[in-house]
């Protein structure tokens, strides 16, 4: 990724910004990760020396079946670097290939098929080898009932996962807006689980609480609702990646679901929330581009993270190529009853629901920035007749939505963030 100051990460690119004479830039960017020499070595070596499990060849031996879950393709993880080995240690250990799953936990977003599957698993070994599928989280019929959590979560889980007798989940430990970090128990509860278990904890009395944020673990009503769906698994491994601002390898680590997801999660902090000495009145920032930028739904997302540092009535502009439009049909529908209803109606019209309804938490997100100051976007794709469904002002050039913003507060400072929610930055004066 070039390091140029005033370039955003757009789609498969960037995007240059040029800022108003006279305009100071602070930018905002993780301190860079040590990149690991040999990443094949790193892994294997996760598998032989695990965090709270022994080690992989001991826990899969004698066992005849194995699932493993991957993120689907809105999350930039390095599968062609990760399956293959984990894969071949399996078969090593006696699992036969007849028996290993790699399950796509896709929550309730759409299947990755044909060649985005491909470009997702990133290994046509992989593929050849095993089966690949696909969660489908309203097909009532592939899920287990495993009886609700202690605050009334119903978990139904793929039974795929559920039944097979070695679990592991593999992902990316990231900032998330609502449960903290991504990663571990993230790909289990919503990734494959049922409609029904996500709607209940994706809920408004769950996404409400102030302490669904990013980088909150203590308290999180999500993570703690995650924790419990896992528990009902019994022993279940993760194996856990974190990467630099150019999608390289920086850590990786195996083990027991929750120790081993902890301990990235220590690691990734380290570098992922950046204090910053003063607001802003002028944020520019990117929805961390190609995958995660492919819709408007998680475009949201970079609206979220950089709140702390926007000024109050402040103006935040976002790039986002959004080159599959706004999300799902239920999400075009949640924008649609924000703008009949406005925020307050918008909140009022999902507060006390058991089951939200889907995607509806995005929208609900989208209404902390609203609620901190004015947000722009600036989207090359986003059809013309989406726009308006945003509920966020258009713009067509970064640099007018800069100048005038700059005008209007008369602060020529404006804070801007290369990679978008990928890092979170934190008002320490």
């Amino acid at each position: 990724m070039p390091h140029d100051p005033l370039t955003l990460a757009y789609g498969r690119g960037f995007i240059p910004l040029t800022l108003p004479n006279g305009a100071r830039a602070t930018v905002i960017r993780k301190a860079a990760l040590p990149k690991l020499a040999d990443q094949r070595a790193a892994i294997l070596d996760a598998f032989v020396h695990p965090i709270g499990a022994p080690p992989l060849a001991e826990l899969a031996r004698g066992k005849s079946s194995a699932c493993i879950l991957i993120c689907d393709i809105t999350r930039p993880v390095p599968n062609g670097l990760l399956l293959q080995p984990l894969v071949r240690d399996l078969l090593a250990a006696g699992v036969p290939a007849s028996g290993i799953t790699v399950l796509v936990a896709t929550g309730l977003h759409r299947p990755n098929l044909a060649l985005e599957l491909e470009e997702l698993v990133g290994d046509p070994w992989v593929l050849e080898t095993v089966r690949v599928e696909n969660h489908y989280a309203r097909d009532d019929a592939a899920h287990v009932d495993l009886g609700p959590t202690p605050h009334g979560t119903p978990v139904k889980l793929d039974r795929r996962f559920v039944e097979a007798e070695v679990k592991i989940a593999t992902g990316l430990v990231e900032p998330h807006f609502m449960a903290g970090w991504s990663g571990g128990r993230k790909v289990i509860a919503p990734g494959v689980a049922h409609k029904d278990t996500i709607t209940t904890f994706h809920s408004a009395r769950f996404m409400g609480d102030p302490l669904a944020d990013n980088c909150v673990l203590a308290g999180n009503p999500l993570h703690r609702e995650q924790m419990a769906i896992a528990s009902k698994l019994g022993r279940t491994f993760s194996l856990n990646v974190v990467i630099d601002e150019d999608r390289r390898l920086s850590f990786v680590n195996f083990g027991e679901l929750q120790e081993s997801h902890l301990a990235s999660v220590e690691y990734a902090r380290r570098y992922c929330l950046v204090p910053v000495r003063r607001r802003f009145h002028t944020v520019v920032t990117s929805a961390a581009g190609y995958p995660l930028d492919r819709t408007y739904y998680q475009t949201v997302k970079g609206m979220v993270s950089p709140l702390d540092i926007l000024e109050p009535g402040g103006t935040l502009v976002v790039v986002s190529e959004c080159s599959e439009g706004l999300g799902s049909a239920e999400y075009v529908d949640a924008q649609r009853r924000l703008l009949q209803l406005g925020m307050d109606g918008f909140q009022r019209d999902i507060d006390g629901k058991r089951f939200a309804s889907v995607d509806e938490w995005q929208t609900q997100m989208q209404l902390k920035p609203m609620r901190k100051g004015t947000v722009q976007l600036h989207s090359g794709r986003l059809a013309e007749g989406d726009r308006g469904l945003t509920g966020v002002t258009s713009v067509a050039s970064v640099e007018e939505a800069v100048l005038a913003s700059v005008r209007a507060s008369g602060d020529l400072h404006v804070g801007v963030i290369p990679e978008g929610p990928y890092l979170v930055p934190v008002y320490q004066p």
